[in-house]
């Protein structure tokens, strides 16, 4: 079915294990880890923490579909950098015109403006708990971010993310620390089960919907390409999304099985990661709430770097500019500006008394959910196209998988997007 397996040849690597495969494993190292992992970000981390806290392990049974499809979506992207030597975005200018390009990145700008407008209102959120003031932790937070892009390379600042990646390892923590019963939390795992209940329904779609955002595509496809990794590395570059995509996954298992094990019992209501946090303390301990509170602030301050570098990088790219950290601002103006305008605005906005942050965030997951189907649909286009992608187009099974993951995420987006816009009506339509 998948034309003899052709496209699981990351395992190559690993049944030809030697000193130097694993080398190069490590120095191709980096996109699929970093970019996975940035998606459990301050808005993932209150979905999971919500899904636990509100329905216990009753939503477990997502992770599994749902790392499949991030695979299945990331490794395609990656795929493509590598064969092409070209950004998402360079791809659609080229083959659908400048027209569709324009419309594409305007969308793109608008939602990840909100996305990152949520990362310092995670980073404001989870410093607080600590004691300190959202007008001290956002303005350092936002110039500590701009120094590191702007002055660093891109070695350096892979590392800095790779080691950032390693802070996830909180959570898997705080769950253990809960003391959960394993043959429960497995048995949830593999055991699907449903409900009418439109909140449930929304949760679950946001379990989903939180794990593939468009961002990502555009930015793992881009560090792919900016490492230098071809087609002939790709095995080893495979086998990273992969990790990536399972480590990203599991740090999501564990936020929902702490807060399932914890404040679900308890009958507690929380609103976002933050109150996870906070509420985790009397019932698991303080170390446990502050691992958990930490955790968060890292994976807000990990998203505020990349959410609008992977802004400058597709805006760039698809209108033509020059782009890449390794240059400077006199190399590429436009891509150093789109990058400090959006930081600046972003930590700005967090400052202002009474904004409407809610309103922000609803507006740029409407926009993300409408834009989410159309790039997949470009993706499995381009990929599926063999003047560009030669022998490393998807084999027919493949492209079941694929489009399969394609239809599921265009319907659950699209009901979720509904639902947003006419707040309920998913529930009592089910009914």
């Amino acid at each position: 079915m998948f034309n003899s397996f052709s496209h699981f040849r990351f395992l190559k690597p690993l049944r030809s294990f030697s000193p130097r495969n694993l080398l190069i494993f490590l120095a191709l190292l980096g996109p699929g880890i970093i970019t996975a992992n940035v998606d459990n970000d301050a808005g993932g981390i209150a979905t999971y923490s919500l899904a636990g806290a509100h329905y216990g392990m009753a939503l477990l049974w997502t992770m599994i579909p749902t790392a499949v499809a991030l695979i299945v979506v990331q490794e395609m992207c990656a795929r493509m950098g590598a064969v092409t030597g070209k950004g998402l975005s360079d791809l659609i200018r080229e083959s659908f015109g400048v027209r569709v390009t324009f419309y594409v990145m305007a969308a793109l700008l608008l939602t990840n403006m909100g996305n990152s407008v949520s990362e310092f209102a995670g980073i404001a959120a989870s410093l607080e708990i600590f004691g300190i003031s959202k007008y001290i932790s956002v303005p350092l937070c936002a110039v500590l971010v701009w120094l590191l892009i702007v002055k660093g390379s891109y070695k350096l600042i892979e590392k800095v993310f790779l080691v950032a990646c390693l802070v996830y390892l909180a959570y898997p923590v705080a769950a253990f620390m809960a003391g959960p019963k394993w043959d429960v939390v497995i048995k949830a795992t593999v055991t699907p089960s449903f409900s009418t209940d439109s909140a449930y329904l929304m949760t679950m779609i946001g379990l989903v919907g939180t794990t593939i955002a468009p961002w990502m595509q555009f930015y793992q496809q881009s560090a792919v390409v900016e490492k230098g990794i071809t087609a002939e590395q790709y095995n080893f570059t495979r086998l990273d999304v992969i990790i990536g995509c399972v480590m990203a996954i599991a740090v999501a298992f564990f936020i929902v099985v702490a807060c399932a094990v914890t404040i679900h019992p308890q009958g507690l209501k929380v609103e976002t990661a933050a109150d996870a946090a906070i509420a985790l303390k009397p019932l698991v301990g303080e170390h446990a709430s502050a691992l958990f509170a930490f955790g968060l602030f890292n994976a807000s301050l990990f998203a505020a770097c990349i959410l609008p570098l992977s802004t400058a990088f597709c805006i760039c790219e698809g209108l033509g500019w020059e782009s890449g950290v390794d240059k400077d601002f006199e190399q590429a103006p436009q891509f150093f500006w789109l990058f400090t305008a959006i930081i600046a605005v972003s930590a700005l906005l967090i400052l202002i008394p009474d904004v409407p942050l809610l309103e922000i965030m609803f507006v740029s997951q409407v926009v993300n959910g409408t834009v989410l189907p159309f790039i997949l649909i470009f993706m499995l286009k381009l990929i599926n196209n063999k003047k560009l992608m030669g022998d490393h187009i998807n084999s027919r099974g493949f492209n079941l998988v694929a489009w399969s993951t394609v239809y599921v995420m265009i319907i659950l987006t699209a009901i979720m997007t509904v639902d947003m816009i006419f707040p309920g009506i998913v529930g009592r339509l089910a009914l």
